[in-house]
Order: structure tokens, then sequence, then C-alpha cells
């Protein structure tokens, strides 16, 4: 399917939803905040999780945006305990093990403020003698709460994690509250499909080609 023929809405996805139709686990689904026959939720975010999710009605788009293998970037404004120093953000960058796995590696930075987000409806819980801090997060994998493993293997349990972009569409930009959903303007959707494009032609590149693929110097 084109990016003329596809449908694709942006929904900022509230806390305590789940990412699909009906309930589950005793919170409600994206039934209660749209009716829109056809279009069904690409990857997923956790029922305590926020932000950015992609509807379409183009499973192609779906497949592409959330295979591994065709590396498209996630990003996520983080909020976890403690300020995290350079060892561990160096660590995060480098991939973490979870569950027996090393994670891909990342691109993270500590923000010098907190993004302006409305309250969560739920606050997080606050200790008066443990700070918290903001960082933003981009993967370019989707392992289960993979997020929150990651920051609590490096000692800052995650407290309220909101995903602030997928590929080239940014949640801020997109005009929306939490609950609130739009179809994605002709402009918008053409940026995506070429955004996806460009990671499917990267992914299918013989890997003798590509950068970085040849022998590795030592750097220790």
């Amino acid at each position: 399917m084109s990016a003329a023929q596809a449908r694709v809405l942006a929904l900022w996805k509230p806390y305590g939803v789940v990412s699909r139709f009906t309930p589950a686990g005793g919170h409600p689904g994206l039934g209660t905040l749209l009716d829109q026959p056809g279009v069904w939720p690409i990857g997923r975010l956790d029922h305590d999780s926020e932000g950015l999710l992609l509807l379409t009605d183009d499973g192609g788009l779906a497949h592409r945006l959330t295979t591994p293998a065709h590396a498209h970037p996630r990003s996520y404004w983080v909020q976890v305990e403690r300020e995290p120093g350079a060892a561990a953000l160096a660590t995060l960058s480098a991939g973490v093990v979870v569950q027996g796995r090393r994670t891909r590696p990342a691109q993270v930075r500590a923000l010098a403020e907190p993004p302006a987000l409305p309250p969560r409806s739920v606050p997080i819980r606050l200790r008066k003698s443990i700070p918290t801090a903001w960082i933003e997060l981009t993967l370019q994998e989707g392992r289960n709460r993979q997020v929150r493993r990651m920051t609590a293997a490096v000692g800052h349990p995650t407290l309220r994690l909101v995903r602030c972009a997928i590929g080239p569409l940014r949640l801020m930009a997109l005009g929306l509250a939490p609950g609130e959903w739009r179809s994605l303007t002709r402009a918008e959707t053409d940026l995506l499909y070429a955004s996806v494009a460009a990671k499917s032609a990267s992914a299918a590149r013989p890997r003798a080609n590509r950068p970085g693929s040849g022998s590795r110097l030592s750097t220790s």
C-alpha cells in the first residue's frame, strides 16, 4: 500500500490504557478513545507508559516499523530516580544485558530541564530523599518493557515513561493532548513512508557493503 492510499492515525496514548481496542488486565482499551474501524496499533505501549502511538490499515507499514531488522528509531522521555552520571549514560548507550541478552546500542542524553508534559493522571511516587532526573533514550528495537529494564539495570528505576517520537514524527509537534488523536497530514505520511523506505533499503544492503562492516580495530 502506498502513502497516498494508507490511513495513518497518531494518538497520544494516556497512562492506564492498553494498546488494544478491548480492555485487558483491568485496564480500558483504545476503544474508549477512538472508533475508527479498519486501523490497528503499530506496536504497543504498556498500560503504564504514555505518548505517541500510531495506528494504520497498512500491514506492510506496521511490519517495517516494528521488525528489528529495519532498526526504525523510537524515542522516549524517561523520568528516573536520581541523576544518572556519565558512566550510567555510557552503559545505556553501549547496551545492557536484559533477560540474558544485550540490548542494541542506543542514543541517550540527559535533559537539562523536564519536558513540557501535562501532569500524569496518576501522579508518580515521590520520595523527598531521592531526587529525579529526565533522559531521552532512542532505541532501534522494541523488547518487552525494555526501557524500564534498561534503566533499572544501571541503577536508575523508571518513574515515568513517555514515547516522544517514532522515526521523524515528534509527539509535541502533532498538537495532541493525552487521549487525543488525529489523522496524519499527507506531508506527515509522506515523511514517515520515506523514512521507512530509507531504513528498509539500508536493511536490505549486503552486510559487506555497509559502513563499519569490515574488521574492527580494538579500542581497548
